[in-house]
């Protein structure tokens, strides 16, 4: 990882520290605190279509598995757009939707749920085994115990999103 990368990676868990107010250390975390931190900084490095409003609607799909943890984002404000969050069950309509995390409990309705808000600005995350390469925009891994995650700037590019560079670094895989 070259020094920038590591700059970067550093600013970003300082960042999701202060967000969170945590003053443990990284590998101290609860998993989905960080996965959470790592939702907000993916939000904050994509840059978004003109058309998206002031609010960025955060939806978690299916059986939350970051409970209290992800509560932090509420009303947070990136980029001037506020951040607002939803939990959605199964069936839920993701139509007012800009993030959209698909919990593992729903994973087998990736398919269903990606036609359903295909060609939309809409960013896909999720942490599950394969979900990149499924069409998912950016798939959160556990190795060696840090948090890494994987990018598909094709899906992306579909959504109208831009992927910021910086963040494209610290990506473990990147597909084309």
């Amino acid at each position: 990882m070259n020094r920038a990368a590591r700059l970067l990676l550093w600013a970003m868990t300082v960042a999701s520290l202060m967000l969170f107010g945590a003053s443990a250390r990284a590998d101290e975390l609860p998993e989905y605190r960080l996965k959470a931190a790592f939702i907000y900084n993916f939000i904050a490095y994509t840059e978004w279509p003109a058309e998206t409003g002031s609010t960025l609607n955060l939806c978690i799909q299916g059986a939350d598995p970051f409970g209290k943890e992800i509560d932090g984002l509420q009303g947070k404000v990136v980029a001037g757009r506020t951040i607002a969050l939803a939990r959605k069950v199964a069936g839920d309509s993701l139509k007012d939707c800009q993030v959209v995390f698909i919990a593992s409990s729903v994973i087998n309705s990736l398919p269903h749920l990606l036609e359903g808000v295909r060609g939309q600005p809409v960013l896909t995350v999720a942490d599950s085994p394969g979900a990149m390469r499924r069409g998912v925009m950016l798939n959160m891994n556990i190795s060696q115990g840090k948090v890494t995650f994987d990018a598909n700037l094709l899906a992306a590019r579909g959504a109208r999103l831009q992927l910021s560079s910086k963040l494209l670094r610290l990506a473990t895989e990147v597909q084309q």
